[in-house]
């Protein structure tokens, strides 16, 4: 059990691996609650603040540790306002939690990544070091955090205002996957400074052909690129465009895509539904630098004079028998 606490100090005996200054500077104060006294200034119950906590990623804390800050208390808070205010429901709160997790910590991981790559062994060996840079660098990083999801926040909500009928989550999109082909290959040859450097290239790849035409990047998942967009052109265009740029990058394999028009349900940022399977399906049977596509984004795109579209016939992928897929191309 962790010591007495004064009102206005840190418990004593509450300890932490980042050590006191590195915790202050990246969490803004020193820990200083248990689950349960969170829970209690919250006013929330003891049950809902750990399916909370847990929802958010982080792992089970014993009754007694002291591992929880004003800001622990402050967001139990928020999120229970929300629920009063109906904003979200209850039913909810944890899948919103969860989403929040996920996107930051994979935002996190990045950023202490720069952290080791700028301070080299004085990351791990000189604390006083790594606080006075993470004191310097953390509100840089939130700012711009901050200034990303605003402009993200208003261009979503400019594409929701302009979708013709219902706010409904459910809508007529088109899914892409893009996937290198041969990473295990490459996971196998190259080292993994090398890989990383394939990765990146890849990424900002994908990233400024998606966003150059109009579509939008749901997630990155390694050697795989998911995206959406509203309209089955701008999707050929990313597609055959990825291929093109991708086979003229020197050392990054070709890529294998597909694609598929139909309905998509949208639920805290990612997308489900047959047409996500059915455009993964067409990726797994898909050649080297090609691109296939399902019957519905083909007949959308037949009349467009900058595509061609070759049948190659009833294809056979798990879970979808007699899916029909059409090799996209360039119109000569």
């Amino acid at each position: 059990m962790s010591g007495p606490r004064d009102e206005d100090g840190p418990r004593d005996g509450a300890e932490s691996p980042l050590g006191p200054e590195v915790e202050k500077a990246l969490l803004g104060s020193e820990f200083r609650y248990t689950k349960a006294e969170v829970a209690e200034k919250a006013d929330v119950d003891l049950a809902r603040a750990e399916r909370l906590w847990q929802a958010m990623g982080f792992a089970h804390v014993e009754d007694d540790e002291v591992l929880f800050t004003d800001a622990d208390v402050q967001a139990v808070r928020t999120l229970v306002q929300l629920v009063s205010a109906e904003v979200i429901t209850t039913e909810v709160e944890t899948a919103v939690a969860r989403t929040l997790a996920q996107t930051m910590s994979r935002l996190a991981e990045w950023q202490v990544g720069i952290f080791r790559s700028v301070l080299g062994d004085r990351f791990a060996e000189d604390l006083d070091v790594t606080a006075q840079f993470a004191g310097a660098i953390a509100p840089v990083m939130e700012q711009l955090q901050g200034y990303v999801w605003r402009r993200h926040l208003a261009a979503t909500a400019a594409r929701e205002l302009t979708e013709r009928g219902s706010a409904a989550d459910e809508r007529v999109q088109v899914i892409g996957f893009a996937d290198l082909v041969g990473y295990t290959r490459l996971i196998r040859d190259f080292s993994e400074v090398e890989l990383a450097g394939l990765i990146d290239e890849f990424e900002e790849t994908a990233t400024g052909v998606v966003a150059e035409n109009r579509g939008r990047i749901v997630k990155t998942v390694g050697d795989e690129v998911l995206f959406v967009t509203d309209t089955a052109a701008d999707a050929a265009e990313i597609a055959l465009t990825l291929n093109e740029r991708i086979n003229g990058a020197g050392k990054l394999p070709p890529l294998r895509i597909g694609l598929a028009q139909g309905p998509v349900l949208a639920r805290f940022g990612d997308v489900y539904g047959s047409t996500v399977n059915i455009a993964s399906r067409l990726t797994s049977v898909a050649r080297p630098a090609s691109a296939l596509v399902d019957r519905e984004l083909a007949t959308a795109l037949r009349s467009h004079p900058g595509y061609s579209l070759t049948s190659i016939g009833p294809t056979k992928v798990q879970s979808f028998r007699g899916l029909r897929a059409y090799a996209l191309r360039r119109a000569r």
